[in-house]
């Protein structure tokens, strides 16, 4: 069997088997992840240094081979069928090729069949500001921020740039106009892509990851001139978003920047992938919205009592993780055990049990 045939073959496993992911290294046989857990597809042999070399070079661009020769790692979108689309990521260990593959659904999912908050809407509604979806690395974050980005195409006549690295979900203009760029292919970096923004005539600007000082300031200024910006960040909560986003400053700016935050944010979303008891996972999220407290908690460099006033502001509609878990134990989509792996405070959690 060939190169890619073997490839295909591991890739409609993935789609079949309901899964997630798909890694490939040397010296050991395929594994995909399902429900949040890994699983080896011990069928198959182990694959050699050679094999997993060759199906990495099989999916990249030549213009782009050399760039991973000489960076060892790779990010790349994949089109497998007409069905499935992968974000890829391909590195080198202990001296080998392996490889990465992430399922990105075919369609858009809604907020009710992500089972997120209805609230969100209110959000993608808004003609200007800055709206953040954080978490630990798998846990939805892309998927959340895409339901987002086709609500207002559904809902709203708009201008929308999306700047990925790579390009994952896969927009068909509806009401809105849609551009997506993709990092290495249509732009250089996220911060020149969105420097372009400006003079592109863009209303809705969704920027796949914030990764530096300048992709963070070009977004905030971004946000107070008229344009509604999402983006997400590797983060655990809103309290430590803000101070990530500050600490990417130099010092010298650091007082102008949580101004400029404290007037550009709407909100920021926090999201956890639980297992559920029924099979598959069920987000739970934090989620912060920026009032006169807040705003002035960000600016007073406060930024610890955050979590105290998304505690205490349930009738604004601000949720926090520990309630957000005790609700799904109580509705029966989860375990106790598995909630309480990821509360934030485990003591508020109990008292919400």
């Amino acid at each position: 069997m060939t190169i890619d045939k073997r490839l295909a073959e591991f890739l409609d496993t993935v789609v079949k088997e309901g899964g997630s992911d798909l890694h490939l290294f040397a010296g050991g046989s395929p594994v995909i992840r399902v429900s949040g857990a890994l699983v080896p597809l011990s069928k198959y042999p182990a694959l050699t240094e050679k094999e997993t070399e060759e199906m990495l070079k099989s999916i990249v661009p030549e213009d782009r081979w050399n760039s991973f020769k000489e960076n060892q790692s790779i990010d790349l979108s994949y089109a497998h069928k007409s069905d499935a689309r992968f974000r890829v990521n391909g590195y080198r260990a202990q001296g080998s090729v392996a490889l990465a593959f992430r399922l990105i659904p075919h369609s858009v999912r809604t907020f009710t069949e992500l089972n997120l908050p209805p609230i969100l809407e209110v959000f993608t509604q808004r003609e200007q500001g800055f709206f953040l979806v954080v978490g630990p690395v798998g846990q939805g974050k892309s998927t959340t921020l895409a339901a987002m980005v086709d609500r207002i195409n559904d809902s709203r006549a708009e201008h929308i740039l999306t700047i990925e690295d790579p390009v994952e979900y896969i927009f068909m203009p509806k009401k809105s106009l849609i551009h997506q760029r993709e990092v290495n292919v249509d732009t250089a970096d996220f911060h020149t892509a969105l420097q372009g923004a400006f003079r592109e005539d863009v209303d809705v600007i969704m920027v796949g990851e914030m990764r530096n000082y300048e992709t963070i300031s070009s977004a905030v200024t971004a946000a107070e001139t008229g344009h509604l910006v999402l983006s997400t960040l590797h983060t655990n909560n809103a309290a430590q978003t803000i101070d990530r986003i500050i600490d990417m400053f130099p010092s010298e700016q650091q007082d102008q920047v949580r101004v400029q935050l404290a007037g550009s944010l709407i909100g920021i979303f926090s999201q956890r992938l639980i297992p559920r008891i029924s099979g598959g996972l069920i987000p739970a999220y934090e989620l912060l919205i920026n009032n006169n407290a807040v705003s002035t908690l960000i600016r007073d460099a406060r930024t610890h009592e955050i979590s105290s006033v998304i505690e205490t502001s349930s009738q604004e509609g601000m949720i926090d993780m520990d309630r957000s878990l005790a609700e799904l134990v109580h509705r029966g989509e989860v375990t106790v055990e598995h909630a309480y792996e990821h509360a934030m405070d485990p003591k508020t959690f109990e008292h919400y049990i």
